[in-house]
C-alpha cells in the first residue's frame, strides 16, 4: 500500500524550494495549491504580538475558502510593520498567479526569527520556482514539509483514511514545532505551523467547527516552552473530490475522529521533537472537577521547569510534579489525589506511598514516560504532552539568533 501523505487527497499539488532565506540549503519557500475551491477554516495564535501573515491570513480565510497556502521559513515576518502587511500580501498575489486565484484565496504563513523585514527578491524568485515545480508526488510532499522546518530535526506527518458511506475519505496533515511551543490557538481571528488536507465535501461552519475542538486537543495540548508563538498557526483545506458529503451525524463523527487522530499525532511529534528533546513526558489528568481545571493542571505540570529537568535526570521527586498541580487556579484537593509515574504510584491522599526509587528511575528511562494524576473530585479529565528539559535546550537558543 502507497504511503498516505499530504498530497494523498484527491485535488491538491505542493512544492517546496531553497531561495536562499536559511543559511542551510534546505528548502524556505513551500507552495500547497489546491485545484479546486476548497472550503477551509484555520486557528491563529491568540498572542497580542501577531505576525503579517496571521493578520492577513485571518482575513483571507475569513469567508471558509481558500486555494492554498504559501509559505517560508528563516523569517518570521513579525513585528515589522505596515512593510510585513505589504509583504505578506504580496506573497499572496504570487502565489494567486500560479493557481490562477485571487490573492485573497491564499493563505500566507511564514517563520523562524522575528522583527527581521522579508528578503522579497529571494521569496518572490522562490514563490515563481516553486509554482514551476508543483506536483502531487511524495517527492513533492516531502519538499512541502522541509520547507516549513527551522530548528525540527525531522518531518511531521501524519495521515488517516475512513470510509463515508461507500466513499474513502482521505485526510492529511503537515506540521513544524521544536521551539517556541505553547500554541494557544483559536478558530477563527516555534511557532507552531499545522496544514491538513482532506478530500472531503463539508460546510466551512462545520469544518471551523470541527477544526476548532481538535486544536483544542491537539495543538494546544502540547507544549515545550510555553511561549505562544507570534506566528502559530493551523489550517486545513477541503476539495471535496471524493464525493463523500460530511452531512449526517454518523459521517461528522467519523470525520471527527480522523481529525483529532492526526492533530494529535501531529502534536505528540512535535513534543517529541521539542527542541534538545530526549523524551516525551505524556500527562494525563483524570477526575478533576471540570474539563477547564484538568487543562490547567495538566499545562502547568508540563510547564513545570523542574519537573522537566527531574524527567531529564530521570529523578522520580514526585513532589515538584504535584506542587505544580497546586498552582493554578484549578480545583485541587491533595488529601483527595493520587499520582502515577510509569505506572507506579508514588503518592496518594495527601502524603507519600512506600515504592523503590532505583526501580522508578530506571523506568524513566524510556522515550516516553506517562505521568497519571487523580484528582478524585470530578469526572473530568485532559491531556498534555511536552519534553524533558536539557542543557541541548540551552545551546539552540542561546545560539539561535547568533
Amino acid at each position: 500500500m502507497a504511503q498516505l501523505h499530504i498530497l494523498s487527497p484527491r485535488g491538491f499539488r505542493s512544492a517546496g524550494v531553497y531561495a536562499g532565506i536559511k543559511s542551510k540549503q534546505t528548502p524556505d519557500v513551500g507552495l500547497l495549491i489546491c485545484d479546486v475551491v476548497a472550503a477551509a477554516a484555520a486557528a491563529f495564535t491568540t498572542n497580542k504580538v501577531f505576525a503579517a501573515p496571521v493578520k492577513i491570513g485571518r482575513e483571507h480565510v475569513k469567508n471558509g475558502k481558500l486555494r492554498g497556502v504559501v509559505m517560508n521559513s528563516g523569517n518570521a515576518n513579525a513585528c515589522t510593520g505596515r512593510q510585513g502587511e505589504i509583504d505578506a500580501i504580496r506573497m499572496c498575489q504570487l502565489a494567486g498567479t500560479v493557481a490562477g486565484c485571487s490573492p485573497s484565496d491564499i493563505l500566507p504563513s511564514s517563520t523562524g526569527i522575528i522583527g527581521h523585514l522579508l528578503p522579497m527578491d529571494k521569496i518572490e524568485r522562490g514563490i515563481i520556482e516553486a509554482g514551476q515545480y508543483l506536483g502531487s508526488s511524495l517527492e513533492h510532499a516531502q519538499l512541502f514539509g522541509d520547507a516549513i522546518l527551522t530548528t525540527d530535526l525531522k518531518r511531521k506527518t501524519a495521515a488517516v483514511e475512513f470510509k463515508v458511506g461507500k466513499q474513502t475519505v482521505t485526510l492529511a496533515g503537515v506540521c513544524k514545532g521544536s521551539g517556541m511551543i505553547g500554541p494557544r490557538m483559536a478558530v477563527p481571528h516555534a511557532t507552531m505551523l499545522a496544514y491538513l488536507t482532506t478530500d472531503a465535501s463539508i460546510s466551512p461552519v462545520l469544518l471551523r467547527k470541527l477544526l476548532g475542538a481538535a486544536v483544542e486537543n491537539s495543538f494546544n495540548s502540547v507544549t515545550v516552552d510555553d511561549h505562544a508563538s507570534t506566528n502559530d498557526t493551523a489550517a486545513i483545506l477541503a476539495s471535496g473530490l471524493s464525493g463523500a458529503k460530511i452531512d449526517s451525524p454518523k459521517a461528522v463523527k467519523a470525520f471527527a475522529a480522523a481529525l483529532n487522530e492526526v492533530c494529535q499525532s501531529l502534536a505528540y511529534q512535535i513534543a517529541a521533537d521539542g527542541e534538545g528533546a530526549t523524551k516525551v513526558i505524556a500527562i494525563s489528568v483524570e477526575k478533576a472537577k471540570s474539563e477547564a481545571d484538568a487543562r490547567l493542571i495538566a499545562r502547568a505540570i508540563a510547564n513545570s521547569p523542574l519537573v522537566k529537568c527531574a524527567m531529564h535526570g530521570n529523578d522520580p521527586n514526585w513532589g515538584r510534579i504535584v506542587s505544580a498541580a497546586g498552582l493554578t487556579a484549578a480545583a485541587f484537593v491533595p488529601e483527595k489525589a493520587a499520582l502515577t509515574l510509569q505506572g507506579t504510584m508514588v503518592f496518594a491522599k495527601g502524603q507519600p506511598v512506600v515504592f523503590d526509587a532505583a526501580a522508578v528511575s530506571k523506568s524513566l528511562e524510556v522515550a516516553e514516560v506517562k505521568i497519571v494524576l487523580n484528582c478524585g473530585i470530578g469526572k473530568a479529565a485532559a491531556k498534555c504532552w511536552t519534553c524533558d528539559l536539557s542543557r541541548e535546550y540551552i545551546t539552540i537558543n542561546a545560539d539561535y539568533h547568533t
